[in-house]
């Protein structure tokens, strides 16, 4: 392998953000890290720092390297500024969301999963536009919204989950929508689904199923899923019911993948509550990592991680989420110790 860096934007985030973010960078070292760091700020860490909770600083870091690793990132919550993991996904148009989601613990309600959604990130209701309409004295008496999905963009997703499908011995993937009652919202969504499975005919087998049906298989026979692609409402709901399939978001890796940039995060919140406590599992975040390593062509590293993590939980090391005892720091020194 080059011992040739490769630049990449580091956000620690907030809350509990810094402290996953720096066990992430001792590990990496232990491993021979690949990446060379450019720190920057984003949230409520940013707003704190400058006012800004996304400077265009970090905005050009992350344009110059096309690669970023994001610590959880505070959003308010019915006003102040805009989540800045949708303005980033929309900055550099990051149109595929993926959510790997495998069982890492056996014993619990569910054993044996191993399902990836790819979701699509740019469109749909996140996209859209809302309003409120006034009644008498009430401003906000009615509210609107209006959501998009174009037939571009729908294609470009189905694409990449039967790409995805193809690169990595899946055999399935699945279409979810809600085109019974969306006729036309997720009805063009199924449409372009169908015609990009002709494509892979023979390779990859396609089925699909309308949302809520989905869900409800998702708790009583999850192991019928391998991949499954949908929308971005759709996918955000269903990445966590899957996440709560292996453990919680503290076992939910993501990445976030464009044409000319990639940003990696934790997709839990950032806990201010525990934060600074040494008690936040970060394992999400390091399973993040490892996506990463693979994204930038370092499988080596990658395997060397997960098969750390799985050698690490089999031992019994856990934190309390996971009905443990260890706190952030015990887990990672336990990794180390599993890496040497």
């Amino acid at each position: 392998m080059s011992d040739t860096k490769i630049p990449a934007t580091l956000i620690p985030g907030d809350g509990v953000g810094p402290e996953i973010v720096e066990c992430v960078i001792e590990v990496l070292d232990a491993l021979g890290t690949p990446f060379e760091w450019d720190r920057q700020l984003a949230g409520m860490a940013a707003v704190s720092d400058s006012g800004d909770p996304l400077p265009l600083a970090t905005i050009e870091s992350i344009r110059r390297t096309g690669l970023a690793l994001k610590g959880p990132l505070t959003t308010p919550v019915g006003g102040g500024f805009k989540s800045i993991n949708v303005t980033l996904r929309q900055e550099f148009e990051l149109f595929a969301n993926l959510r790997p989601a495998r069982t890492l613990i056996p014993g619990g309600r569910f054993d044996d999963i191993d399902i990836v959604l790819v979701r699509e990130n740019l469109e749909g209701f996140y996209a859209a536009m809302e309003h409120y309409l006034p009644i008498g004295h009430d401003p906000k008496a009615i509210a609107m919204s209006t959501g998009f999905n174009t037939r571009a963009e729908c294609r470009r997703i189905v694409e990449y989950a039967f790409e995805y499908a193809v690169k990595n011995g899946r055999k399935k993937v699945t279409v979810v929508h809600k085109a019974n009652i969306l006729k036309a919202l997720t009805g063009l969504f199924l449409e372009e689904g169908r015609k990009v499975a002709k494509e892979y005919e023979g390779r990859v087998e396609m089925n699909d199923r309308i949302v809520d049906a989905c869900a409800m298989q998702l708790v009583l026979d999850p192991w019928q899923y391998d991949v499954i692609v949908t929308t971005n409402l759709f996918g955000d709901i269903l990445s966590d019911l899957i996440a709560g399939l292996v453990g919680g978001l503290g076992m939910a890796p993501g990445a976030n993948i464009g044409t000319d940039a990639a940003i990696f995060e934790a997709v839990h919140g950032s806990a201010p509550d525990i934060a600074g406590k040494g008690l936040v599992n970060p394992l999400a975040m390091l399973l993040s990592t490892g996506l990463m390593l693979q994204h930038v062509g370092r499988q080596d590293l990658a395997t060397r991680l997960t098969t750390g993590i799985d050698r690490l939980l089999a031992s019994g090391v856990r934190t309390r989420d996971l009905g443990g005892t260890a706190g952030t720091r015990d887990l990672t020194g336990a990794l180390l110790q599993q890496l040497r």
